[in-house]
């Protein structure tokens, strides 16, 4: 007998979980496995349905990720995107070849055949593609059911079995049917919209005393909205055996030790000791200039400070963090062979031995995702709509070395940028704002006299998930107001930029 859920098999898409994300969003739950996935574990799930994502990879070439024929063994609908819809006409006879006309980005869809999967959708809609490789020739039992002006087969289906492919990205949301589109799927496979996020903290909390065991568990507390969702779920599963601590870095913000000790802590009633290890990180910083070199250095001085500070518990077998998806994917490929494209200090930074066994129950979950859970939690909006604020802190928007004379003037201008930003209503506008300190100075007049002193640089961001982003529009006034009282009230700096890059290609934080 199935489960009423979604097995998603990863060939390597940077937007894998995103598939993951709008399947729970319509209310079923979801689950990813590996590529390499062997039968026993895809049968073992038990699945309603299951998605192939999309890829990296050419089908045909070798090392690629292969199609495991269990999932047909299932009995259960399919979906295949992109890589997925390649991979499966290959699997069942089909013939693949190099797309003349490759396809990146916008493309319109124009359905052509009848379908479940396309009810109550426009004719023509605009989708986004991301391939090189096409399905030349279907297999015998396909038909197709959408194409664009260079694509015959964008959509395609075996109806009699459920097989079903498009070789656009209906999970992204520059897909305008993706979303129904992925309803149309969830609903011919007979599924149920009953995953919440009520639920999720009743797996969640199982899942935790299960594997704690009434074990001492060690929780990184930042401030920031993952690490204090992370610690009120824990105090929830574990109650007293859940031990708090904030590492002051000296890479902090402003305020940001009062603000964790005297408000998230004493609100959410936890057991919390501060640790003062600022000298410690500055000294291993020291002309350490390259990003990665400085995202490692602090995820290993962190877990040395933590693993210090569980010894003076006596036995503690669990260290709990914050990190999400977008931690994950970038730093690591957890669920297939996609890129790395840099290391979190809580992820790739963390070093191979650990005396510690890390507890992270949000890896799943993406930054607003944590936001419902933190409502759900019972949290002050105050705390949930904190701004994200980078593991590493200061040190990566501080580009080049990091010492204490550059900290204090990315202190002092990014506390200015806050207090604009909120003054003129942005706050909950954007996805993050921020100042970084440029490892370059530029002549200056400040009182007839000439300056040679530091840039400063303004990001600010609009996002869903932090998968993507696009630049703020801040209005000329509030960019004008932030500048000028930068130069003015900042010792060291004489010029101030806007950042105007999306993500792609650019990442939100420069380091």
């Amino acid at each position: 007998m199935t489960a009423n859920k979604v097995l998603i098999i990863d060939y390597g898409s940077q937007v894998t979980q995103l598939i993951a994300r709008r399947v729970r969003e319509a209310g079923v739950y979801s689950e990813i496995l590996p590529a390499w996935a062997t039968a026993a574990e895809i049968k073992g799930r038990r699945p309603g349905a299951v998605i192939l994502s999309g890829g990296p990879s050419s089908v045909v070439d070798p090392g690629a990720p292969a199609f495991n024929e269990a999932i047909l063994e299932l009995g259960v609908p399919v979906l295949g995107i992109c890589y997925g819809l390649q991979l499966l006409a290959h699997a069942l006879g089909g013939v693949l070849a190099t797309a003349e006309d490759r396809e990146y980005g916008p493309a319109q869809l124009e359905i052509t055949g009848e379908s479940p999967l396309f009810e109550g959708l426009p004719k023509s809609s605009r989708v986004w593609m991301s391939h090189g490789d096409k399905v030349d020739v279907l297999p015998s039992c396909f038909k197709v059911l959408a194409g664009t002006k260079n694509l015959k087969a964008a959509a395609a289906a075996d109806e009699t079995r459920r097989i079903y492919g498009v070789q656009f990205h209906p999970e992204v949301h520059h897909t305008e049917i993706g979303e129904q589109l992925i309803k149309n799927f969830l609903r011919l496979a007979g599924l149920k919209p009953d995953w919440n996020m009520a639920s999720f903290v009743e797996r969640s909390l199982a899942e935790i005393k299960k594997r704690t065991g009434g074990g001492k568990v060690l929780c990184a507390l930042s401030g920031g909205v993952d690490s204090t969702v992370t610690a009120a779920l824990l105090a929830r599963a574990v109650g007293p055996d859940l031990y708090c601590v904030f590492v002051d870095n000296g890479l902090l913000r402003q305020g940001e030790v009062e603000e964790v000790r005297d408000k998230i802590a004493a609100h959410c009633r936890l057991n919390l000791t501060v640790v003062d290890a600022a000298d410690l990180f500055l000294a291993r910083l020291a002309g350490v200039e390259e990003p990665e070199a400085k995202r490692k250095i602090i995820g290993h001085t962190f877990i040395e400070v933590f693993e210090k500070e569980a010894a003076k518990l006596g036995r503690v077998d669990f260290l709990a963090q914050g990190t999400l998806y977008p931690d994950v994917i970038e730093s690591v490929s957890p669920h297939g062979p996609s890129a790395v494209i840099k290391s979190h200090h809580n992820v790739g930074g963390l070093p191979e031995k650990m005396n510690l066994a890390l507890i992270e129950p949000l890896r799943e979950l993406f930054k607003d995702e944590v936001r419902v859970l933190g409502a759900e939690l019972g949290l002050p909006e105050e705390f949930i709509w904190r701004q994200p604020f980078p593991g590493p802190g200061l040190a990566i928007r501080i580009i080049g070395a990091v010492d204490a004379e550059r900290l204090k003037i990315l202190r002092e201008a990014d506390v200015i940028v806050q207090q604009e930003i909120r003054a003129a209503g942005w706050s909950n506008k954007i996805w993050q704002g921020f100042a970084l300190l440029l490892p370059l100075k530029t002549v200056g007049v400040m009182g007839d006299g000439r300056t040679y002193e530091n840039v400063a640089a303004l990001r600010a961001v609009t996002s869903v998930d932090a998968m993507t982003a696009d630049w703020a529009r801040l209005p000329y006034e509030l960019l004008e107001a932030i500048s000028r009282r930068i130069i003015n009230e900042v010792s060291g700096v004489n010029r101030v930029v806007y950042d105007i890059s999306s993500k792609p290609p650019s990442t939100i934080e420069w380091e």
